[in-house]
């Protein structure tokens, strides 16, 4: 397990299919990040025979095809349309064409099960209202208590400049008793370059904080993990989690739950 110093991942972007975080390696025990950059007309593919993954269009105008099925995809930026993203079961293999430039990020995590190939879109994202003044931020699940995935929860969080998110703190590493979840978040800024914080920290003394910028990731494999947004920039992650269970299960730091009765 790594020390929660050694969990940033920076790679600057690069065309095709560039591998972030693999599973068994980096520290990380369930999850394996990867961000996909696809030229207008070109086409690419992306296949795992053990592993479960869930497509997250970034941008781009395309075509997804899957399973004998095909679906028109389309995402102006995360910042201003909701998510686009695909589930594909293990052995399943995505056919992706680019009308215009595409940048998406997969998420896989283990299983020898899976449910059907599907593309869901912008209106099935359920839309979660969390917090309150500085730590109001928007919640979207994409793909979280559906029928399709079995070990992967994955959504999205959108920080407005100068609030925080993940707040009041809270984890999901086990250690009191709740379920054990690994999660990455991977991060977009508006204007990109700006930048936000991610603190990670335990109990037991503990604790660092990156500061993360446009297409950086994180890996949180235990501690607390809340997030700030810079002022000025808009701050999103993309949240991927796998573990014990396929349930949402957190638990607060017993310091700062009050925050709940302000």
């Amino acid at each position: 397990m790594p020390m929660l110093n050694e969990t940033l991942i920076r790679a600057p972007r690069v065309e095709g299919r560039q591998q972030l975080l693999r599973r068994g390696a980096g520290g990380a025990s369930e999850l394996s990040v990867a961000r996909l950059r696809v030229a207008a007309g070109s086409t690419a593919e992306h296949v795992v025979a053990d592993e479960e993954t869930i497509v997250v269009l970034q941008e781009g105008q395309g075509r997804f095809a899957v399973g004998g099925r095909e679906w028109p995809v389309s995402r102006s930026g995360v910042f201003t349309e909701r998510a686009t993203a695909a589930y594909l079961p293990p052995g399943a293999t995505l056919h992706i064409t680019a009308t215009t430039p595409i940048e998406a990020v997969l998420v896989s995590a283990a299983t020898r099960d899976g449910g059907d190939p599907t593309v869901i879109g912008p209106e099935a994202v359920r839309v979660n209202a969390r917090g309150k003044g500085s730590y109001a931020r928007e919640v979207h699940d994409i793909f979280v208590t559906d029928p399709h995935a079995r070990r992967l929860m994955v959504g999205e969080t959108f920080n407005p400049a100068g609030n925080w998110s993940s707040y009041p703190p809270h984890k999901h590493d086990g250690r009191d008793g709740e379920p054990k979840l690994e999660e990455v978040y991977y991060y977009r800024i508006d204007p990109p370059q700006g930048f936000g914080h991610q603190m990670l920290y335990t109990a037991d003394g503990e604790s660092v904080t990156h500061t993360v910028r446009d297409g950086d990731a994180v890996l949180l494999p235990y501690g607390y993990h809340p997030v700030s947004a810079a002022p000025g920039y808009r701050l999103y992650y993309l949240w991927a989690i796998a573990g014990a269970q396929r349930k949402l299960a957190l638990h607060e730091d017993p310091a700062h739950r009050w925050i709940h009765e302000m």
